[in-house]
């Protein structure tokens, strides 16, 4: 029975991506796979079904764990119909079993909560705990995610069975975490979902008059008289407020359900069993710091769809998944050799796997899982990688995949304790994504693909970077850039004015400072209520359908997608680069400015820069902050990372290319282990070595 309205008012609905997230000290950076003192410092391992094989079999497939070097299994994320088969009647005892011969070949276990796949005794009986869509077209059963995050009746039973498990397994010895859900994230339309939007907005506006003021409904004849009026979409033809609201909606209402779960896993279990859940890449569903607010650590889930790595995209995402937390992470999913759902399920080459284990460890992952151990025999995922065959002997992956995790396991005392060193920070908005998406104005205007276009030379360059949320503390860092804040609250501005008037340096790209968190333009042009400190506004902004030249401190190039024109207003204020556009409104007119603000400095950068400019103004920002790379003139196909922590510096070298490629050593390294030789990395080869003393 759908709960009212003045019930869901009342209902924990969380802060949305606008409230400060809470950053852990930087002693509480590294973290460690768990936090049992004697437990192994990573953790390697994959994704485990015993409830589709016969007892029997499971400890062959424990020995054969334990011969690739695994020490971790996760269980349990899709057993719902194996742990209560009917309403009420629960059957622990083969993960019983399961979970105590795991222990027994010393392995640790991360239990998944079953909330991702309800069994068919459940959406029979109560069909209304399933997923209504955005068209009034209601799931049926038979795959995964077809319930309503909205539902009480589905959260009451999703949260019982969580509570069953916490109390079954919070004090086992060999459990050290908790899944809740499997990649979370579809949203639902249902009568339900509907009342308890209507009770978010009254939460977050307060009165109507409040809603219709943030929302300009004056336009078009919006103007709602009660929030029991407003619709309830998520795409279409429709206010902008009320869509990036729909965002944050989404935010609160999954935030409210992992939470529903992480409170009765917390009441039974060990305090040092993480609780975390699995996102996926660059998702866009919810805002991940909010949700990440109250779990332990995040955790999720990379493939690549067709086989092809670009590897400063994936190391993007990873610095953005330990952002969530700013705190070492888990990689709970990746593939072993291939996916199946892509338009050509290329099997990575050979080396590959190796490489994106170490890279997620170089970018703070304390535990990589494979997804999975073996083919099930039916399954919508048949054709998926795995380390084992339907025929349960090793796949050709298995070699690999021993070998990386002896590595790992290897160098876990060296790795302990550690995280990933960056002096630069990335601010990544998913507002600013949000409001960007629901209105590009510019078909190819991607909010990831400019973000990784800023990152691409940042990382190659500084060969560390952060990646933050707009309220995080970036006190400790000389560089911060932010590649299209485009929605900007006025607590954020005046947090990030603090920070230059500090003495940071803070870099804008196009369409910042655009919006307010409703969505609505800010009155003064950009970057809003930062225009003042910049000293310079846009005076237009162009979608360009050709390029468009520019020239000035960073050479002479083009730009393409988006352009501004920025008025400098204030007398201190440096013109960068202008451009050059015969008889186009541009010409002429500056694209990049910066000015100095006591110690600090802001720069905005109005233009969308092809890659060779935004690798020089990289180039240009590192030096001024001086900023210098460990490895100086590393090859292109190089990936350089370092941790530290506990006295202790670690270099993790990767070589994603086909070739061999030169590697010179900072002065005083140490070779630990790899494929480094002669001052060479081989081909899609790793190497690490100890650099000495750390922070």
């Amino acid at each position: 029975m759908m709960r009212s309205l003045a019930l869901l008012l009342g209902a924990a609905l969380l802060p949305l991506s606008a409230c400060a997230q809470t950053t852990p000290p930087l002693a509480d950076a590294a973290w460690n796979a768990t936090r049992f003192a004697d437990r192994p410092a990573i953790a390697m391992g994959a994704a485990w079904y015993p409830e589709h094989w016969p007892e029997e079999r499971w400890e062959t497939d424990l020995q054969l764990m334990r011969a690739a070097g695994f020490n971790t299994v996760r269980v349990g994320e899709f057993a719902w119909s194996s742990l209560e088969p009917e309403e009420g009647r629960f059957t622990f005892d083969w993960l019983d079993s399961a979970i105590d011969l795991a222990h027994r070949h010393g392995m640790m276990v991360v239990v998944g909560t079953p909330s991702a796949a309800p069994p068919a005794w459940l959406t029979a009986k109560y069909p209304d705990t399933l997923r209504v869509d955005e068209d009034g077209s209601r799931a049926g059963h038979g795959g995964r995610r077809h319930f309503s995050f909205a539902s009480q009746r589905y959260r009451d039973m999703a949260g019982r069975i969580a509570g069953e498990m916490a109390r079954r397994y919070g004090k086992h010895p060999a459990v050290v975490g908790w899944q809740i859900d499997n990649e979370i994230g579809p949203p639902s339309f249902d009568a339900e979902a509907v009342a308890r939007w209507h009770a978010f907005l009254a939460q977050r506006y307060g009165t109507i008059d409040e809603l219709n003021d943030r929302w300009t409904t004056q336009y078009w004849s919006q103007h709602y008289n009660s929030f029991d009026q407003i619709p309830l979409h998520s795409r279409g033809q429709h206010n902008p407020g009320l869509l990036l609201d729909f965002k944050h909606w989404t935010t609160a209402t999954w935030t409210d359900f992992v939470q529903d779960q992480a409170r009765v896993i917390r009441a039974a279990a060990d305090p040092r069993q993480f609780v975390t859940t699995n996102t996926m890449f660059w998702n866009a569903g919810f805002d991940h710091f909010a949700l990440h607010d109250g779990l332990d650590i995040a955790a999720w889930d990379k493939y690549l769809e067709e086989g092809r790595a670009d590897w400063p995209d994936t190391a993007a995402n990873h610095d953005l998944v330990r952002g969530y937390k700013n705190r070492n992470f888990w990689l709970m999913e990746t593939q072993a050799g291939r996916a199946d759902w892509g338009r050509i399920n290329r099997a990575l080459d050979p080396g590959q796997v190796r490489e994106m284990a170490w890279q997620a460890v170089g970018h703070g992952a304390n535990g990589v899982l494979y997804w999975q151990w073996r083919n099930a025999a039916g399954g919508q995922e048949q054709y998926y990688g795995s380390l084992l065959g339907q025929d349960g002997q090793p796949a050709p992956i298995y070699r690999e995949i021993a070998q990386a995790s002896a590595e790992l396991t290897g160098a876990a005392p060296l790795l302990a304790d550690t995280y990933p060193a960056a002096q630069v920070a990335m601010i990544f908005s998913y507002d600013s994504r949000w409001a960007i998406d629901i209105q590009p104005h510019h078909r190819d205007f991607a909010p990831i693909r400019q973000f990784t276009d800023y990152y691409r030379p940042l990382r190659a360059q500084a060969q560390g970077v952060e990646v933050v949320s707009p309220d995080a503390d970036i006190a400790r860092f000389p560089l911060v850039v932010a590649p299209s804040l485009n929605v900007l609250t006025g607590e954020q501005a005046a947090h990030l004015e603090r920070y230059v008037r500090g003495g940071g340096h803070l870099v804008l790209g196009p369409r910042s400072g655009m919006k307010d968190d409703a969505n609505a333009l800010w009155p003064q042009r950009q970057p809003g209520p930062l225009a003042e400190l910049l000293g310079a506004r846009v005076a237009q902004f162009y979608a360009l359908d050709e390029p468009v030249g520019i020239t000035g401190t960073y050479g002479t190039d083009q730009v393409a997608i988006w352009a501004e024109e920025l008025v400098p207003e204030a007398a201190d204020l440096a013109v960068l680069a202008t451009y050059t556009d015969p008889g186009g409104w541009l010409d002429g007119k500056p694209a990049v400015v910066s000015r100095p603000l006591g110690a600090g400095r802001i720069t905005y950068v109005g233009a969308w820069l092809g890659q060779a400019a935004m690798a020089r103004i990289a180039t240009d920002l590192l030096r001024q902050e001086g900023i210098a790379p460990v490895v100086p003139d590393a090859h292109p196909d190089l990936e350089i990372a370092v941790r530290q922590g506990a006295g202790k510096r670690v270099l993790i070298a990767i070589n994603h290319g086909a070739e061999a490629r030169p590697l010179a050593l900072p002065p005083g390294a140490r070779a630990e282990g790899g494929d480094w030789t002669n001052g060479s990395l081989a081909a899609h080869g790793v190497a690490w070595f100890r650099l000495g003393d750390g922070e």
